[in-house]
């Protein structure tokens, strides 16, 4: 990835004040020697004159050239990374100097910086908040080469970065050229996820999962009798010549399942430390989102990614590789963001969720809307497993008058949110990597098979 630099309408060369001062000590010094009749005042400003003419004789026209590069490649949380600002000479003088400065995320941990042949270990010299210098030729380029490693998944930028030139001895400096920044994508870092087999409903045509439709599948209903359309090969000989009649095994079909991992961006807490240190609300939602997705996309189910919040985000369902490509690079984008109302009637409607969709909600509770939304699903029939990213180890306020006291409250106000939630029927199981849902999801599956009272 490459951007282009961005020069000011104003680019070009100023004076600096070694040039003023170099012409203010010779016009002393020769209007002294005119009016006190001193040769030896008119030799002494020679030099002065001869140098700044000598060093002005060819004077730059062109600004430094800037561009920022870094690798395209799927990045994820704890990778390396690798960068360069680029920084070119296009004129014909040579550059005494050049200054660059750039701005790093500072959920890009840069450990070295190579610029001119010389590297620096920035992680013990102040960071990346420093200026790099070096000599720059005619008509040459040279990097500023950043490594280091990504801590946290989002899109984090690398720039603005600016540079800055002087030539003629000093005597000139350029205006600062700007360029825009470019954005790394670091994808989150998933936990190696299973699930179990059982689905609640499987809907689709073909697929990994046991549905309740007879079918071309590999799973044994029974044995019936030979009717029309039946295939031979189906044929249960020893039944048929036992009762001789022709009888055929019946199959249960095999098929898809549509996933729809809803997140709750309502609210943040805890303090994120990236992909080595703790796990804030979101970093939690993020990760086993990402995981959830991948792990029923590699069996070939239908996954769609839904947002509870203001922006009301989705993302169809879809199956494969690419869809898993999709799903990471909408993760990108999450961010928590709280509404003022509530906007579950724009957001869940019949067209956005299937009646056999399994709902997995990633949600910290710490919104009442957010409860309100799992009921409401629970009671339209859908088949909805909670999944609470609260951080268990969220730090309690400080000893200070009522704090804790209003802590303790608001644990069991929670505490009785999530008992509320599990009386309307819906599991809240805290997500604690692979094998969070294994239990959670047969309970489901046990209840969506169980035959209906009243016709309900």
């Amino acid at each position: 990835m490459v951007v282009p630099d961005r020069q000011e309408p104003t680019a070009g060369w100023s004076p600096t004040w070694a040039l003023g001062r170099a012409v203010l000590l010779t016009g002393l010094l020769l209007i002294a020697a005119v009016l006190l009749g001193r040769v030896d005042l008119v030799v002494l400003a020679t030099p002065f004159a001869l140098g700044t003419a000598y060093a002005l004789r060819r004077r730059p026209t062109a600004a430094p050239q800037l561009a920022i590069t870094a690798e395209d490649a799927q990045l994820v949380e704890g990778g390396d990374l690798a960068g360069a600002v680029a920084v070119g000479n296009p004129d014909t003088v040579p550059y005494d100097v050049v200054v660059v400065r750039t701005r790093v995320s500072p959920w890009l941990s840069v450990r070295r910086a190579d610029f001119g042949g010389i590297g620096l270990d920035v992680s013990r010299s102040g960071g990346m908040d420093r200026p790099f210098v070096t000599a720059l030729s005619s008509g040459t380029a040279v990097d500023l080469e950043l490594t280091g490693t990504a801590l946290r998944w989002g899109r984090h930028p690398i720039g603005p970065a600016g540079a800055r030139a002087a030539a003629a001895d000093g005597l000139l400096v350029s205006r600062a050229v700007l360029t825009e920044p470019v954005r790394m994508r670091v994808y989150p870092k998933t936990e190696p996820f299973e699930a179990v087999e059982a689905m609640p409903r499987a809907a689709g045509l073909v697929g990994a999962h046991r549905s309740r439709r007879p079918g071309e599948g590999g799973e044994l209903a029974g044995v019936r009798v030979f009717g029309p359309g039946d295939r031979l090969r189906r044929i249960d000989w020893r039944v048929s010549l036992r009762t001789r009649q022709l009888h055929v095994a019946s199959t249960l079909s095999d098929r898809d399942a549509e996933v729809v991992v809803l997140l709750d961006v309502l609210a943040e807490a805890g303090r994120s430390g990236g992909v080595a240190g703790a796990a804030s609300v979101l970093d939690t939602t993020v990760r086993a989102a990402a995981a959830i997705a991948e792990h029923y996309l590699h069996r070939g189910d239908r996954v769609a990614l839904l947002e509870y919040g203001p922006a009301a985000r989705r993302l169809r369902p879809a199956t494969g590789r690419r869809q898993y490509l999709t799903v990471l690079e909408w993760l990108l984008d999450v961010h928590a963001e709280s509404a003022p109302h509530d906007s579950y009637d724009q957001v869940f409607g019949p067209q956005v969720l299937s009646a056999d969709a399994l709902v997995v909600v990633l949600t910290p509770l710490l919104d009442e809307r957010s409860a309100q939304m799992l009921a409401r699903l629970a009671r339209g029939g859908r088949f909805v497993v909670a999944v609470d990213t609260l951080p268990t180890d969220l730090a309690p306020p400080g000893d200070r008058g009522w704090a804790p006291v209003a802590y303790r409250l608001w644990r069991l106000d929670r505490d009785t949110m999530i008992a509320q939630l599990r009386e309307h029927g819906v599991p809240v199981v805290g997500w604690a990597g692979a094998g969070s849902l294994d239990q959670v999801l047969r309970d489901v599956a046990r209840l969506a098979t169980a035959p209906r009272v009243g016709g309900r």
